[in-house]
């Protein structure tokens, strides 16, 4: 909680959308998209040091980063897609 006295000031939320990825048919990790994709979509993720494909399980959309999944901080987004 942020006292009005103590100077801080609260920010305005920002919208993402939120994709649950499949990844290898058993990990399963959050990413933000920036395309507007659908559940079935096949995308390419970043996974640590490489770019690995996996497929869209669910789609949050206009989600408020003070809501999201996880951390928009550390949340990156998927870098490629194709439809199903």
């Amino acid at each position: 909680m942020i006292h009005s006295l103590a100077g801080g000031v609260v920010k305005d939320p920002k919208y993402f959308d939120f994709a649950k990825v499949e990844i290898d048919g058993e990990e399963i990790f959050w990413y933000i998209d920036p395309f507007g994709l659908e559940k079935g979509d096949y995308v390419t993720v970043p996974l640590g040091k490489k770019l690995v494909e996996g497929k869209i399980l669910r789609i949050d959309k206009h989600v408020s980063s003070q809501a999201s999944p996880i951390s928009v901080k550390r949340t990156k987004e998927i870098v490629g897609f194709r439809k199903q």
